[in-house]
């Protein structure tokens, strides 16, 4: 069965949505975490992202998100998104205010359709500003939205930080064993 919903959700929306379902699966104190894991924080995570917190949905968006990771850190072609998109068509309509596209997507395939077609925008309006943290030791990924396009951690708070103390601690000890 097909749903057809229109594409009006904003780019920064969609941005919004890729992010959040690539960082789904961070690492915390030293162990890997899944958000979609559990049915129930799967199912609050859908709703607040516009889903229905369906199975279907669910296990959509986790074949989406194992898939864009791998995409986004380089270990999968692009072309690894191909069976996410199987079933889907767009059509146009055209109302007063432009021309919108509208979706037929599988029942429970929107969510995870829609992040595919974030990751795409992304990379075709901001070339390489979708990319994993720089620090080895975490799983998060960033949108660099820096006119520089020199971010290198999903926080520099945090991941920032942490590498920063470690380069210094190495050199500092490598300056007092030189």
């Amino acid at each position: 069965m097909f749903t057809v919903r229109s594409v009006v959700v904003t780019d920064r929306g969609r941005q919004d949505l890729l992010l959040d379902l690539l960082n789904s699966t961070p690492v915390s104190g030293g162990v890997a975490a899944d958000s979609l894991v559990d049915p129930g924080e799967a199912a609050s995570w859908q709703r607040a992202h516009g889903g229905s917190g369906s199975a279907d949905e669910r296990r959509s968006l986790v074949r989406a998100r194992d898939v864009l990771q791998e995409v986004v850190r380089g270990s999968r072609p692009a072309t690894a998104l191909e069976p996410l998109l199987e079933g889907v068509a767009a059509r146009p309509a055209v109302t007063g205010e432009g021309v919108s596209w509208e979706l037929d997507v599988p029942a429970g395939g929107r969510l995870a359709v829609e992040a595919v077609l974030a990751w795409n925008t992304v990379r075709q309006s901001m070339p390489g500003r979708l990319r994993p943290c720089a620090n080895p030791e975490c799983r998060l990924f960033l949108i660099d939205r820096s006119k520089p396009n020199k971010a290198r951690w999903c926080s520099m708070a945090v991941c920032g930080n942490r590498m920063k103390a470690r380069r210094h601690y190495q050199r500092a000890r490598d300056a007092a064993a030189g």
